[in-house]
């Protein structure tokens, strides 16, 4: 058992591949529901322990599959890695290869973003092109462009991305514009203008929270960043980086996911450690839904229950904007809102899958391009459903939380990519949900099929 949160360690091996959730829905939560550090917070943060040549002592550290990954990248690359409990440890004083394994930076997009520490120290780098949830485009070339502003040469070939500062020197400040406030982006020509030589100064630059936590991480080890959270971030290169005892900052989208977990139970639950500025416009819209919301602390909300949902209009956008991975989980909600809701999602172009297994669960959605049409309905009705990415199989979860009946979930997989034994919280906030593995059986079907069988995990 962890005695942080008391709950036993996540099943993060491959069988939960074939493993599926049974979701008992029309039961109420209560309780405290103790969250968990940023995902995205924890693995740009581990690329940028790459920039530092000394011990990096990382707390709040969530226990997932793309954290595993993440640090199995850097192993990788010849840095000692240690996890325990929701610490973890890296060493990068010995960086052995360049080169990053493309069987695991395929399956995990933010690893690609280490390419700026990389070439920041050593001078070199070859990346494969990234992975993930497949949600849409999700183009390299901001990132490219900027390295090559700060004159490194950059080429791609063969699915591989070679960087190399000419002259073995180090990058050089530069000013650099992005097209669109990419959050991968900005991370990695932040984290590689941490060590360049002279000022870079990257505008239109990302404000998400986790973009400010990178850069508050790589502050303590002696960078010198300034503007992150705003549009514009000046960096001064500094020669080298010290060891750093650092604290990732509470999952926004975790958080928001349990606010909706208790709004579409009609529950009372109550959520810390959480930072309530980087949830405003999820808290905004969810009061405008209907949804009673009270900061009990400076990081702490209780959510009580609503009497009725209320239809809305959503877009999502980026930071501070309503943030486009809790747009699954909202139209999960709105299903049982009454009304005719819209949501926009601007952001991916390919993010909206998960309205077809919605409706299996009785909703009535009608998607139109990247808007999708949703009409309240009285009940939803339990079903097995296939998540499809990481934030629509949270949503088909709760979804099941609220439909009456048993429904199946299938994509375990996704959802133990990002969030910290997300089952296991939920039981303990009085869920009806257990995880279970289908295995074959020596017996035949008639068909010569091994029918499945379940086991509890």
């Amino acid at each position: 058992m962890n005695p942080s949160t008391s709950l036993p360690d996540a099943k993060l091996a491959p069988q939960a591949d074939s493993s599926v959730l049974q979701i008992w829905g029309g039961h109420p939560l209560h309780g405290h529901v103790k969250i968990s550090g940023a995902k995205n917070s924890a693995l740009v943060i581990m690329a940028g322990a790459l920039l530092c040549s000394g011990d990096c002592h990382i707390r709040n550290v969530p226990l997932l599959a793309d954290v595993e990954k993440m640090g199995q990248v850097l192993s990788a690359l010849g840095v000692r890695v240690s996890h325990q409990d929701d610490i973890l440890d890296i060493n990068a004083s010995n960086i052995t290869t360049s080169k990053a394994p493309y069987e695991l930076v395929t399956q995990l997009r933010a690893s690609f973003f280490a390419i700026g520490s990389i070439l920041a120290r050593l001078g070199v780098a070859q990346m494969p092109l990234p992975g993930g949830c497949a949600i849409g485009a999700r183009p390299v070339d901001l990132h490219v462009r900027g390295l090559q502003a700060m004159g490194a040469e950059v080429q791609i070939e063969h699915g591989i991305c070679n960087a190399y500062v000419p002259g073995g020197g180090r990058l050089k400040g530069a000013k650099i514009y992005l097209d669109t406030p990419s959050v991968g982006a900005t991370e990695t020509l932040m984290m590689a203008a941490t060590l360049a030589d002279g000022e870079t100064i990257i505008e239109n630059a990302a404000r998400e929270p986790e973009v400010a936590d990178l850069a508050n991480f790589c502050n303590a080890m002696g960078a010198k960043i300034h503007g992150a959270g705003t549009s514009i971030i000046t960096i001064v290169g500094v020669p080298q980086l010290h060891s750093v005892d650092y604290s990732i900052i509470p999952d926004r989208i975790e958080t928001g996911t349990f606010l909706v977990a208790g709004a579409i139970t009609r529950s009372e639950i109550l959520l810390s450690p959480v930072v309530p500025d980087h949830l405003i416009p999820v808290i905004a819209k969810l009061r405008e839904i209907g949804v009673p919301i009270i900061e009990e602390g400076p990081d702490c909300l209780r959510l009580l229950p609503a009497e009725t949902l209320k239809a809305t209009y959503i877009e999502t956008l980026p930071h501070p904007g309503f943030p486009t991975d809790m747009q699954a989980p909202f139209m999960a909600l709105l299903t049982l809102a009454e009304g005719d809701s819209i949501i926009n999602e601007s952001v991916f172009e390919n993010r909206l899958r998960h309205a077809s297994e919605l409706n299996r669960l009785g909703a009535d959605i009608r998607v139109k391009g990247n808007a999708a049409f949703v009409r309240g309905v009285p009940m939803l009705s339990g079903a097995p459903v296939l998540g499809t990415d990481l934030r629509a199989s949270a949503a088909l979860v709760l979804a099941g939380l609220a439909a009456e009946g048993l429904t199946t979930f299938q994509g375990l997989h996704h959802l133990d990519r990002g969030y910290d034994r997300l089952d296991l919280k939920l039981l303990q906030l009085g869920a009806k949900i257990k995880r279970v593995q289908e295995i074959p059986t020596p017996e035949l079907t008639s068909n010569g099929s091994n029918p499945p069988v379940t086991i509890s995990t």
